[in-house]
């Protein structure tokens, strides 16, 4: 359930950089949140293989 824990606090962490970047226009927040929504992609990967592997090993 850790990996839960990370993807929550990940998402979280990017709350006001959101907010900078959608209600004020700032570029570097932007920047800061295309960052944040890679490393979400890469977590999601990295636990859809993990939930692969376990259900094909039992």
């Amino acid at each position: 359930m850790s990996k839960f824990s990370e993807i929550r606090d990940l998402v979280m962490g990017l709350e006001a950089d959101f907010e900078k970047f959608y209600d004020k226009g700032n570029q570097a927040a932007g920047t800061r949140v295309r960052k944040g929504m890679q490393d979400l992609k890469n977590m999601a990967q990295d636990i859809r293989k993990e939930v692969q592997d376990m259900k094909n090993a039992g």
